[in-house]
């Protein structure tokens, strides 16, 4: 027995204790670009993608506005349907089953959406600002439309140049500047204002990841500096002769949601006939006059 002890005592002296070395992280190369090669660039994307057909999963992150349609899913799947310069269908379903929970078009001018669920038919101009005082009536089909395409940045529009760290992440960020007059909501309220013709205000903040030069963030702001939405663009990747990104964070301060897009599956610069973004209200709803006092509604 004694010659097995000392085996036991050998074997554990002989024992090596194993220490896993953790490779050491290679810093990311970061590019540079000028003001003008961003510009060139964000306007290419921009020029490049006029129509696009997606299959999308989406899931509401914050907020209220989508939670009446959408607040007992986890993700719903849906289509989007977009062409330049306004029109926009966008379709959610349940998963698995394929049932509609909301259907909503938009023509830039007006605006409709049927859930349902709700039995309602909603109306409305795209344009509405005034926040609902029933979140279900904050839906706003063209809230994605200016996520999915964006306003070129003009040869004359004044324009700032900056490099940015967030997050320990780098960034360049160009800053669109314009005429306070130039929005409706200025020249109401600089009307009779002296010296309101002179004062300039931010349009937009575009921001580019220095890692590959891609569009990582894009915010807008309506007049007086408050934020209107917040983007943010992942993963892109090519579509047609340009490229896409394929997920897609927005975020509408002022409207109470954060909505993440993830692309499955993506179709860019085909003709869309004009029928598929016509949205008829199916008859025995209640119509729905969003901008409008409840007892405008009526039955159809």
């Amino acid at each position: 027995m004694a010659w097995m002890a000392a085996t036991v005592v050998l074997a554990s002296g002989c024992a090596v204790k194993k220490t896993r070395v953790q490779p050491a992280q290679v810093p990311l190369t970061l590019q540079a670009a000028t003001k003008e090669q961003l510009v060139g660039r964000y306007n290419g994307v921009a020029k490049a993608i006029t129509s696009l057909n997606a299959t999308v999963t989406m899931k509401l992150t914050a907020g209220s506005a989508y939670s009446g349609v959408i607040e007992q899913y986890h993700e719903i799947n849906g289509f989007i349907l977009a062409e330049r310069p306004k029109d926009i269908r966008v379709i959610g379903q349940v998963p698995v089953v394929g049932k509609d929970i909301f259907d909503m078009v938009s023509d830039g001018t007006t605006f409709h959406i049927f859930i349902p669920s709700k039995n309602k038919f909603l109306e409305g101009p795209a344009n509405i600002e005034r926040p609902a005082a029933k979140p279900i009536e904050n839906l706003r089909p063209q809230h994605l439309m200016d996520a999915l395409f964006w306003p070129v940045i003009a040869s004359d529009a004044p324009v700032l140049f900056e490099e940015a760290t967030e997050s320990s992440s780098s960034f360049y960020v160009l800053t669109v500047v314009r005429r306070a007059s130039e929005s409706a909501e200025s020249r109401t309220a600089n009307a009779g204002v002296a010296g309101a013709q002179s004062d300039w205000e931010i349009a937009r903040k575009v921001w580019f990841s220095r890692v590959d030069l891609n569009v990582a963030r894009v915010e807008t702001y309506e007049s007086g500096g408050k934020v209107s939405s917040d983007t943010r663009y992942n993963d892109w990747q090519p579509a047609g002769d340009s490229i896409y990104a394929r997920q897609i964070n927005v975020s509408r301060p002022t409207d109470d949601y954060q909505l993440k897009i993830n692309i499955a599956k993506l179709s860019v610069n085909e003709p869309i006939a004009r029928d598929r973004f016509v949205l008829k209200q199916p008859p025995g709803t209640e119509l729905v006059r969003v901008g409008q006092d409840a007892s405008a509604g009526s039955q159809h």
